[in-house]
C-alpha cells in the first residue's frame, strides 16, 4: 500500500533545546510597582515612611491653599490631615468652664467627623466616583482655612469683645467659609454626575457653614 502524500501539511520545526530566559526573581516588576506606588513601605526605616507621610500631608495642604485639581492626590489620600485638623479646631472651641453654653472637645470634634460622613454619604449616594475615604480627605483637608480662622477669632476674642472684634471674627469666618468651599469644589468637581452638581455641591456649603457658625458663635470674649 502507497504512503499517504501529506505535502499539504505545514512543516514544523521543533528546537530540540528550548530557551527558557528571563529574571525568575522579577526585580524589575518589583522596582516599578515601587516607583508607581507610595505605599510599599515595608523594607525602609520607620522614619523615612514618617517623613514620606508628613510630606504628603504637606502637598496636600498646600493645594488646599491654592486649590487645583489633582487626581493624583485623591488616589493618594490619606486620614492624618484631616485628623489633625479637626483636633485643633476641638481643642481651639473646648471650654474648660463649667457653662453648658460652651462645647467640649468630644461634642466638636463628633460634630465635625459625623458631618463630613453625612455629607460623604450624600455625595456617593447622587452617584459620586470617588470612595468614601477619598470623600472624607477632601472634606478634612478643606477644613484647613476654617482652622486658620479658629485661630484668628481666638486671637480677636481677647479683647473686651466690641465693634471691631466682631468686624475681624465676621470677615474671617466669611472668606474661610469661601476658601473652604472653593477648594472642596475643586477637588470635587469630576467626582460627581454633572446633572446632580448642586445637589451634590449644597450639602458640601452647609457643611462648612455649620463648621463656622461653630467657631463664630463659641469664640466670644467672655470672662
Amino acid at each position: 500500500m502507497a504512503s499517504p502524500n501529506l505535502d499539504f501539511l505545514p512543516q514544523l520545526s521543533v528546537d530540540a533545546k528550548p530557551r527558557m530566559e528571563g529574571d525568575i526573581h522579577g526585580t524589575n516588576v518589583v522596582d516599578s510597582c515601587r516607583s508607581d506606588s507610595d505605599f510599599y513601605t515595608l523594607d525602609e526605616p520607620v522614619w523615612e515612611t514618617v517623613k514620606r507621610d508628613l510630606q504628603s500631608v504637606w502637598i496636600k495642604l498646600s493645594c488646599v491653599v491654592f486649590p487645583q485639581s489633582n487626581q493624583k492626590l485623591l488616589r493618594n489620600w490619606d486620614l492624618w490631615g484631616p485628623l489633625f485638623i479637626c483636633i485643633f479646631i476641638a481643642l481651639m472651641l473646648h471650654s474648660n468652664s463649667n457653662s453648658s453654653a460652651q462645647p467640649k472637645f468630644t461634642e466638636a470634634f463628633f460634630i465635625v467627623w459625623v458631618g463630613s460622613f453625612v455629607v460623604t454619604l450624600n455625595i456617593k449616594l447622587l452617584g459620586g466616583t470617588i470612595s468614601v475615604f477619598q470623600t472624607l480627605c477632601i472634606l478634612g483637608y478643606c477644613l484647613l482655612p476654617l482652622a486658620i480662622d479658629v485661630l484668628i477669632c481666638k486671637i480677636a476674642s481677647l479683647s473686651q469683645g466690641g465693634t471691631v472684634s466682631l468686624l475681624v471674627r465676621l470677615l474671617a469666618t466669611i472668606s474661610t467659609v469661601a476658601w473652604s468651599q472653593y477648594a472642596a469644589t475643586t477637588f470635587l468637581s469630576s467626582s460627581y454626575p454633572e446633572r446632580r452638581k448642586g445637589l451634590s455641591l449644597y450639602p458640601v456649603w452647609f457643611f462648612y457653614v455649620v463648621v463656622a457658625w461653630l467657631i463664630l458663635s463659641y469664640t466670644h470674649y467672655s470672662q
